[in-house]
């Protein structure tokens, strides 16, 4: 990497977002020719993953570096503690503005964490109203996904969450401009969080009928539902699943609908594109897109996210920067959670930091270099941990080399070679050839991990959320949700400021006085 100043960076994260669909991936479906274009001149890393597939959880993961655990990033419903770093801080810290526009998902009385400006609110709520009951789990509550985001699936004139993302690339594009035209000098990290693909599986006619005449391909292969393994059967009651009142033309209308919001999103990318190039950032900007988790659309006879299958917790990870990094594919399994240590990197020229604590996201640097460029060897490793719906008990997984290792204390473990089974077909720990690989990965996840610990912390934490959430809704409950607030005085035409001054301050590029 060479730079004469600090690079901005920009961050784009889309929602429930399957690596697998985009054609830089394999996908055959997907019309998305912004993110192909993308991916062409990017360092594109193909076996990228979230560290626990569930939104609010693996968000905080990938802001803070930080396995789940370590921060009590358990569920949808888990405080963000306002005294972990996150890479807005340490951004901060080294010198950039920071911002974020669209969702984060957090949760507790503090919405910036290190954010000094959000564009816009949150599409989830900020209380701690959805949280699973470990204790309860029969009783299922009716806040939890269900099976009507495919049978209701189809084409759409509008929707709560293109209201959401059509607001949230406005203040995103408006952002890069105001960047220009004022007289801050500082570089900056915007972070422009959308909620699509994420279900309900609805979306406007441009996109639907972007798909017009396309074979709509059906999950490459589904398990009944009574051969799944215990975690996902459990899924299948949290989502109150039943094949038998699905038809297959509801499973092809689900799955355009999640390719048309696929293509949604590529279209987002590419005005964001467009306004770093109008505005002269693009040469000086890095460009990230990836997801908080996947989608199993069916794979599998599964559907959401909430596993370590590939569909689930296989995320993309483009690193865009011609100018920093020459395009090529990197190999080996990285996570989300690398990503806080690669930013406080980029910001101060290739030196790591000092941390406030220790942290668990390794930096990609070595794999943005590429090979050749270094002797340090690029690590392949990608640590999860998953407390969400669907477990009674902490589900781990190790993916390192060609192995995927799952595991939880209830559950038989699964292991799987993804290079020979990409489909994760044969779990070779029913296998007596790989008894001793099998053996070896649960000693370490032993030694990694205290199941029985884990699970009173978690338990403990659903309790006292469950308290104060009740004890909220009795009298004046607080409001924790982002509350954008603007200056009006300050926009469009305004009499505290000359008309020439004010016309000249907010043309871009402005226009020479001579």
């Amino acid at each position: 990497m060479t730079q004469k100043q600090q690079p901005n960076i920009l961050v784009i994260m889309a929602d429930q977002f399957a690596a697998p669909v985009l054609s830089t991936y394999g996908g055959k479906t997907a019309i998305t020719p912004h993110l192909d274009k993308l991916a062409a001149g990017a360092v594109v890393f193909d076996s990228a993953y979230c560290n626990s597939p569930l939104c609010a959880p693996s968000r905080y993961v990938f802001m803070s570096g930080q396995l789940p655990s370590k921060i009590g990033a358990y569920d949808n419903a888990a405080e963000f503690p306002a005294d972990i770093p996150t890479y807005a801080h340490y951004l901060r810290h080294s010198g950039y503005r920071t911002a974020l526009s669209g969702k984060m998902h957090f949760c507790g009385p503090d919405q910036l964490h290190g954010f000094e400006e959000r564009l816009t609110t949150d599409i989830y709520p900020a209380d701690y109203g959805w949280f699973p009951d470990w204790e309860n789990f029969d009783k299922r509550p009716s806040w939890y996904h269900n099976m009507s985001s495919v049978t209701q699936a189809g084409k759409t004139v509008r929707t709560n969450q293109l209201d959401f993302d059509d607001e949230v690339v406005f203040h995103a594009q408006r952002y890069l401009y105001n960047h220009v035209r004022g007289d801050d000098t500082r570089p900056f990290c915007l972070t422009v969080s959308m909620t699509h693909p994420h279900d309900p599986y609805a979306i406007s006619g441009e996109y639907w009928d972007r798909y017009e005449g396309i074979d709509i391909d059906m999950p490459s292969f589904e398990l009944a539902d009574d051969e799944q393994d215990p975690h996902s059967r459990r899924l299948l009651h949290v989502y109150q699943k039943d094949r038998d009142q699905m038809t297959d033309q509801q499973i092809r209308d689900a799955r355009r609908a999640y390719y048309g919001a696929v293509s949604y999103v590529d279209d987002q990318v590419g005005k964001l594109m467009q306004a770093l190039k109008e505005t002269g950032l693009a040469d000086n900007t890095i460009v990230v897109f990836t997801a908080d988790h996947g989608d199993m659309l069916g794979e599998r006879g599964l559907w959401y996210k909430m596993s370590y299958f590939e569909w689930s917790a296989r995320v993309p990870l483009m690193v865009y920067a011609p100018g920093f990094f020459e395009s090529h594919r990197v190999s080996q399994s990285v996570s989300i959670m690398d990503l806080l240590p690669t930013f406080v990197e980029l910001a101060n020229d290739g030196k790591p930091p000092e941390y406030a604590m220790p942290i668990d996201g390794r930096s990609l640097m070595t794999h943005l270099r590429g090979a050749g460029s270094t002797d340090e060897a690029a690590h392949d490793e990608v640590i999860g941990e998953y407390m969400g719906e669907g477990v009674v008990a902490p589900m781990f997984m190790i993916r390192r080399g060609n192995y995927k290792y799952i595991c939880s204390k209830p559950d038989p473990d699964q292991l799987f070679n993804l290079a020979e089974d990409p489909e994760e077909r044969i779990n070779l720990a029913e296998d007596e050839k790989y008894r001793e690989l099998t053996a070896n990965f649960r000693r370490e996840a032993t030694s990694r991990w205290d199941s029985d610990a884990i699970t009173r912390d978690v338990i403990i934490s659903q309790k006292r959320r469950r308290l104060v959430a009740e004890a909220h809704k009795l009298g004046k409950a607080p409001v924790w949700d982002h509350q954008p607030i603007f200056d009006a005085s300050q926009m469009y035409m305004r009499n505290t400021i000359d008309l020439d001054d004010l016309e000249k301050r907010a043309r871009f590029p402005q226009v020479s006085d001579e």
